[in-house]
């Protein structure tokens, strides 16, 4: 017993290590957890893009189709 002397400073530095090495963790965590986020969210952006992208030519196409009809019953 004698032998373990009671030193706050050394037991505040292994206690300040413990926190620093759990704080290096979790942020690695996070870092990786906000890379997948930030895929899934650019990978939702492109698809909403091709979405509109399609539905633009689709509607333009059927706005073609129906001013075609519209001048050939003009014009008969």
């Amino acid at each position: 017993m004698a032998d373990h002397n009671f030193d706050a400073a050394g037991m505040a530095r292994e206690q300040q290590g413990r926190m620093a090495a759990s704080a290096v963790i979790g942020l690695n965590a996070l870092k990786t957890m906000m890379q997948f986020q930030v895929s899934l969210l650019r990978l939702w952006a492109d698809n909403m893009e091709s979405l509109a992208h399609n539905y633009e030519k689709g509607l333009d196409s059927f706005s073609s189709a129906v001013e075609h009809r519209w001048q050939e019953k003009r014009a008969a």
